[in-house]
């Protein structure tokens, strides 16, 4: 299974595990009290409310003959992708959008990040040179290019 780290970086652990469970068809209940762990524990985490540690990682590994050390690679990676979004600038410089632009939703509420493809989309319809420079500064032009699909030659 490690060979689909790759695919899987980022992502929570939980959704793997979820995923697994589904697919042996396993209830996670009753799973959780085979390995003797709370319900409530595995239902956190497969929830993505609650990290992966790594007694309950090689429990899980061992029941379902997954390598071990699996879970907690993916664990890692998921808090790598959290830090790096922490990491990166939140938000444009406001000051250089209108909030005419956002009429619709309060700008301040926005999430720059998962709502970027309609964000850029809005600026290059709507906005003003300044904003749409504003956007390439905070996305970069290579994505901007690649969500108004512009040949980038």
């Amino acid at each position: 299974m490690m060979n689909t780290i790759p695919i899987l970086k980022g992502l929570h652990p939980g959704i793997v595990l979820e995923n697994e469970l589904k697919k042996r068809q396993l209830s996670k209940g009753q799973f959780a009290l085979s390995i003797h762990e709370f319900p409530q524990t595995l239902s956190a985490i497969t929830h993505c409310k609650r990290g992966m540690n790594t007694a309950l990682a090689l429990k899980i590994e061992n029941a379902l003959g997954i390598e071990e050390g699996y879970f907690m690679t993916l664990q890692v990676y998921y808090e790598i992708k959290q830090e790096k979004l922490k990491q990166q600038q939140t938000h444009p410089d406001l000051s250089k959008l209108r909030t005419v632009l956002f009429w619709d939703t309060d700008i301040q509420k926005i999430n720059w990040h998962t709502q970027k493809n309609a964000v850029i989309r809005r600026v290059f319809e709507r906005g003003n040179e300044k904003e749409q420079s504003e956007i390439v500064n905070f996305y970069g032009q290579e994505a901007v290019d690649k969500v108004l699909n512009r040949n980038s030659a």
